[in-house]
């Protein structure tokens, strides 16, 4: 690797390296039942940075699951936490008796008082922002750094895809380090973000194939094979009952959520649930589908989660090869242009 090339991009990336303590600015996305001890673990140990997925887990749960991390590595990882999750107060309080570095506040705005309760134990705070106007609320609630992801990512995604986010966002906001994600799966790519002003990156999809990933040998064969058009966006079929769109490998188990939605739309037409209870039903869906397809291996019926980054997940590596790969593309580039 060109020595030169090298410290071009550590320039590039020393904002969020500085931000996160490690030696590469690369976040792991967090993903349910698949970011967890030994994933999150060897992403820090390789010089990234790992994100445990709370998900759905209980307080006990994630104090397990800091405490397994931290036997695992002792270099710094992050802890992301779903806003919506009726126990967000206790698992901030995990993190604080954790001493948690970095907490993350995704699945919807959190509210300022999360904010200060996670800043108050002396934790950064990363949230996410599909928006200039949210990133610039959210700056002003107290996060200390933003991650813009774009439709392309896996899971719930928003509207708008990265290099309209990146162009949007990445000018106009200078006060806080900023990651960029959502179709990622290259150095080239990386590069040409932290060269519009990010100061780092994050991937999910790219480490589903890795050695130390637990997920199951029918998951990660799913997006080896898949191509970028396999990993679509699923769709709501009554405006009354707002659907954040998942992207996933089209699978009959695509097919059963919006089964999934007509059954539960006719019980509550027929008042047998409640608004409320009908809409987190729904939702409820994707939480049960993932973990058939992650632990249990049914890709058939399960929710194969991905970004259309997949196409360029071609075999199972390594976490430290991945890393060694991404940051090896970004300085072939460099070197290209230092020769020219």
């Amino acid at each position: 690797m060109n020595e030169a090339a090298k410290q071009k991009l550590d320039k590039l990336w020393a904002r969020g390296r500085d931000f996160l303590g490690c030696e590469y600015a690369i976040l792991g996305g967090a993903m349910s039942w698949v970011s967890e001890r030994n994933l999150v673990s060897a992403l820090s140990n390789a010089g990234g940075f790992g994100v445990i997925a709370c998900g759905s887990m209980s307080p006990d749960l994630l104090s397990e699951e800091i405490a397994a991390t931290k036997a695992l590595t002792d270099k710094p990882f992050g802890v992301n936490l779903i806003t919506m999750h009726p126990d967000l107060e206790k698992l901030i309080d995990v993190c604080k008796d954790h001493d948690v570095s970095h907490v993350v506040l995704a699945g919807g705005l959190p509210s300022g008082a999360s904010i200060k309760q996670v800043k108050d134990f002396g934790a950064k705070v990363i949230c996410f922002s599909p928006a200039l106007v949210l990133a610039k609320r959210l700056i002003r609630n107290g996060a200390d750094a933003l991650v813009i992801e774009g439709a392309e990512a896996g899971g719930h995604i928003g509207p708008v895809v990265t290099s309209v986010l990146a162009q949007e966002i990445l000018p106009e906001i200078k006060e806080v380090p900023i990651f960029v994600a959502g179709g990622i799966g290259r150095g080239e790519a990386m590069l040409s973000y932290l060269e519009m002003g990010a100061a780092g990156v994050q991937l999910g999809t790219r480490f589903v194939c890795a050695t130390e990933c637990i997920a199951h040998e029918n998951f990660k064969k799913a997006f080896i094979r898949a191509g970028a058009k396999d990993a679509m966006t699923t769709l709501q079929i009554d405006p009354n009952f707002p659907v954040i769109p998942v992207r996933a490998l089209n699978n009959k188990g695509t097919q059963e959520f919006m089964a999934t939605q007509r059954r539960v739309i006719e019980k509550f037409n027929n008042g047998e649930l409640e608004k409320h209870a009908a809409q987190l039903e729904i939702e409820h869906f994707w939480a049960g589908a993932l973990r058939k397809a992650v632990i249990d291996g049914d890709v058939e019926y399960g929710s194969v989660m991905a970004g259309q980054s997949v196409g360029m997940v071609k075999k199972e590596q390594p976490v430290a090869e991945i890393l060694e790969e991404l940051v090896e593309q970004a300085c072939e580039v460099l070197t290209t242009r230092q020769s020219a």
